[in-house]
């Protein structure tokens, strides 16, 4: 932005130049002809009353030779009758018609231009007086007052720019931080704030940022309240069926419902602490999702064994680190293996498994119709809340990965999770 503000104020100010001074180059050279023929006029008129007094040749070359134009043989006399005096650089015609015309003119002649000026002498004859002009004088001082009026217009322009610039630099140093600001913010910095600075309107550009940073975070608080209170209220249920558990025995079955409980409990707890933690103080997380599909498959196998679904691991078990949070990829996990449960019948077997990079789980189930509305979050074509794939879909898109919803080899939903792996161990 500054140098394109330099270049405004270059092309402003260059134009201005260019429109005062190519009239006064155009001027200046003019005016020195017209001084140089002054002064041929002015030689000329000192030999008018010479001519006028005496026809003597001798007293007029004397009277020649005693002028500025005479003493450096720029002066010539044409007399009536007789040859020229002095050195002549006009032909005789041209003389003839100015005698003759009785009107002084001027003529072009090698190396300059000639002044001939008629004079009446004894008897009304007429004698020509002729002042020769060098091209060197007709350009006597154009070329130095044309470098005059460039360097008056290159400090003009050059003091232009410098102008601009140091007005310009206000608001560039205040865009800059404004744009400095804005990318920390989309990088979850959400303390953030600008100074308003620079002119009116992009002070009011930056007010108007920190009034929208302050918004964002009032309204990313109440959304953070929101979930840990909707979440605590979960507390209640749990606890009158964890005393309702108590009072149900030692049985196997009942056990099994007792430690469901409260890893249900432990995912309530991390869902409030998680809402509660503002999204500036957390820190970069990861973990390794081969490590984390087999603790969710031990979990599941539980109840596929109690319905009766046959499962199978794909892949091998080579850790694969991805840059996501433990508890995102279980919720992910569990969203992909729930949606077999919830969306096939009882029976349908099912594989998961880390093949490469990529997450797949799969069903021998109807499959999914409509991939693209189910990876919508909010539409699900099986009519349940249309969450679960939407959780998987944030989850690669936090690892700069991508997912891609098919049918498998046995015609069920296929769901691959191509994820952006880290390399090491923490």
């Amino acid at each position: 932005m500054r140098w394109a503000l330099n270049r405004v104020a270059l092309a402003t100010t260059s134009m201005v130049a260019l429109a005062f001074l190519v009239p006064l180059w155009m001027l200046v050279g003019q005016i020195a002809p017209e001084r140089a023929l002054a002064d041929a006029r002015q030689q000329s008129s000192a030999m008018v009353a010479a001519l006028t007094v005496t026809d003597d040749r001798v007293e007029l070359a004397q009277a020649a030779a005693s002028t500025d134009a005479g003493a450096e043989g720029r002066l010539a006399l044409h007399p009536p009758e007789g040859p020229p005096l002095g050195t002549t650089r006009t032909s005789e015609g041209d003389v003839r018609v100015v005698a003759e015309g009785r009107h002084a003119t001027v003529r072009t002649v090698p190396g300059g231009i000639a002044y001939l000026q008629p004079v009446a002498v004894h008897g009304g004859r007429i004698a020509v007086i002729e002042v020769f002009v060098p091209q060197s004088a007709l350009e006597r001082g154009v070329h130095s007052a044309w470098l005059a009026l460039g360097a008056v217009a290159l400090t003009l322009v050059a003091g232009s720019v410098l102008v601009a610039d140091r007005l310009g630099s206000r608001i560039v140093a205040a865009t800059r931080h404004l744009a400095a600001a804005t990318h920390r913010l989309g990088r979850d910095d959400l303390a953030v704030r600008v100074k308003p600075d620079g002119p009116r309107e992009l002070a009011e550009v930056g007010r108007s940022f920190n009034a929208m940073a302050d918004r964002m975070v009032g309204l990313l608080r109440a959304e953070r309240d929101l979930a840990a209170d909707l979440s605590h209220r979960l507390r209640t249920p749990l606890t009158a069926l964890r005393l309702e558990l108590e009072t149900c025995g030692e049985r196997p079955d009942v056990e099994r419902i007792r430690r469901a409980v409260g890893m249900l409990s432990e995912e309530v707890d991390g869902i409030i602490r998680t809402a509660l933690e503002p999204l500036s103080e957390r820190t970069a997380e990861r973990c390794d999702l081969t490590e984390v599909l087999a603790d969710r498959l031990a979990f599941w196998s539980v109840l596929a064994e109690d319905h009766g679904r046959a499962w199978t691991t794909l892949g091998d078990s080579t850790p694969l680190w991805v840059p996501v949070p433990r508890d995102e990829a279980e919720a992910a996990v569990d969203a992909l293996i729930g949606n077999i449960f919830h969306h096939t019948p009882e029976g349908t077997a099912f594989r998961a498994g880390v093949v490469d990079s990529t997450l797949v789980v799969e069903d021998d189930g109807p499959g999914i119709d409509d991939p693209d509305r189910a990876l919508q979050r909010g539409a699900s074509p099986g009519g349940s809340t249309g969450l679960g794939l939407d959780i998987v879909r944030r989850l690669a898109a936090t690892s700069g990965g991508t997912v891609v919803v098919t049918r498998g080899q046995r015609g069920g939903a296929r769901i691959e999770v191509h994820l952006k792996s880290i390399s090491g161990t923490p």
